[in-house]
């Protein structure tokens, strides 16, 4: 057999106990009744405070295990930082000794270096007029750097010799640009067709259709009148734009053979 108190029924109990079964006066018996009810309000407050206890340290133990793992992982990151640092320690020392001893072997660079810059410009002011200022400006800043000693010799021989294999490029490549070019005593923008380093046609954004043309040791645009030359250059255009780079093409002053891979 179970037995169930209420709160009140269990401040009467707690009286009874007290005081047996004599009679208790009623003001006594009032207070009596408080101070149970008031035990029985300060045990739930203890029996909240000690779930909220468990519940805290259920918290902090879980808080601990996290800031554990945390700890083990940063320290396993510090230790492979320590011997990142430490191996780029020892590649710096290396990279100086390095240095060091091609110093003077870098002295040596410089006037091959000034002289290949001057080679690689009358190349290009006496080839085909294909963006001569962009590529004279990019040889002029490496020479800048020679000069000044912003890069060390054997850089330069580095970008000069990527310079180099751009230019190989160009002698290989059929494709279309823009660039600003002399027309009629104007600079215009135009489109141009580039056949390798062999000849070149343009096409300005007025309808007028030309080729270069050396004179001496210079080249000059000259526009075709002609329709039958118009014609020619302008599927010339349009193959190239269709992205076709193979085939036989009649162009003024002559023809040209577009081979695959060009």
């Amino acid at each position: 057999m179970s037995i169930h108190l209420s709160r009140a029924g269990f401040a009467a109990t707690l009286v009874i106990a007290l005081f047996g079964s004599a009679p208790v006066p009623a003001q006594a018996q009032d207070s009596l009744e408080a101070l149970g009810q008031e035990l029985v309000r300060m045990r739930g407050e203890v029996e909240s405070l000690n779930a909220e206890l468990t519940r805290i340290q259920e918290q902090h133990r879980a808080e601990m295990s996290s800031l554990s793992a945390q700890k083990g992982d940063l320290e396993a990151t510090r230790r492979r930082e320590d011997l990142r640092i430490r191996q780029l320690e020892q590649d710096l020392a290396d990279n100086r000794e390095r240095a060091e001893a091609a110093g003077v072997a870098g002295e040596s660079l410089i006037p091959v270096a000034a002289d290949a810059i001057t080679q690689l410009e009358l190349h290009i002011q006496r080839g085909l007029p294909f963006k001569v200022d962009e590529r004279l400006d990019a040889l002029a800043e490496i020479r800048n750097q020679l000069e000044s000693g912003a890069l060390a010799p054997p850089r330069v021989i580095n970008r000069l010799w990527s310079f180099y294999e751009d230019e190989l490029r160009l002698t290989r490549e059929n494709a279309l640009y823009s660039q600003i070019i002399p027309l009629a005593g104007d600079r215009v923008l135009a489109d141009v067709a580039k056949i390798g380093t062999v000849a070149m046609y343009f096409q300005t954004r007025d309808g007028r259709v030309g080729l270069t043309e050396r004179s001496g040791i210079d080249w000059q645009f000259v526009e075709v009148d002609g329709r039958e030359d118009q014609q020619q250059i302008e599927i010339l255009f349009d193959s190239l734009q269709k992205q076709i780079r193979t085939g036989f093409f009649e162009v003024p002053n002559g023809s040209i053979q577009l081979e695959a891979g060009s």
